[in-house]
């Protein structure tokens, strides 16, 4: 009896894993093949802590490469701290409706495009593959963070120095709308 209910139990185990081993693949349109990228997917995606991006450059020579990768990478994740950014300030300044509106949001651009410059410095890796291919080149795969809440740290920093913004700026207005922002990226 034993005997049995080991060998049915090991039977039920294995008919398991081949059901959910099967649900996970999904079946391919004829004449496509699905393509694995290095440095990139879901767990590359921007998120509620983190902007991030990926790319990648492909040359001769493996340096150049990477320089092309992490050009793009950091072109792409300027670009998205930019366009989130631009949408927290217009949200900020709607919320707090103010008569020199137009001045205002004129200023957070020009911050915001220092900010952005400098703010990128403070980037990670945090993913890096390359690869050589059958022609001879060499192709670099990145993938890039930048912490959300530096972003956050950073304007503070720079709108508290700011003397004609200072007196129209509210720090926990603006950092609880940059949040609901970033909520948002990181429910894609």
């Amino acid at each position: 009896m034993k005997k049995l209910s080991y060998s049915s139990l090991f039977l039920f185990a294995l008919a398991g894993a081949v059901m959910i081993g099967c649900k996970g693949k999904e079946k391919l349109p004829k004449g496509e093949t699905e393509i694995n990228i290095p440095c990139s997917g879901s767990d590359y995606f921007t998120n509620n802590k983190f902007f991030r991006a990926n790319s990648l450059g492909e040359s001769m020579d493996l340096v150049a490469s990477k320089k092309k990768a992490m050009d793009n990478a950091r072109a792409e994740l300027a670009a998205s701290i930019q366009s989130t950014v631009k949408t927290v300030t217009d949200n900020y300044l709607v919320s707090r409706e103010f008569n020199n509106k137009e001045e205002l949001e004129e200023r957070f651009e020009q911050l915001n495009r220092t900010i952005v410059n400098q703010t990128l410095s403070g980037i990670k890796t945090i993913c890096e593959k390359q690869v050589k291919t059958d022609k001879g080149n060499f192709k670099t795969y990145v993938a890039i963070e930048l912490s959300a809440s530096d972003i956050v740290s950073k304007y503070h920093e720079s709108l508290s120095k700011e003397e004609r913004l200072k007196i129209d700026y509210d720090y926990e207005k603006f950092k609880e709308t940059f949040e609901k922002e970033m909520d948002k990226m990181g429910n894609r």
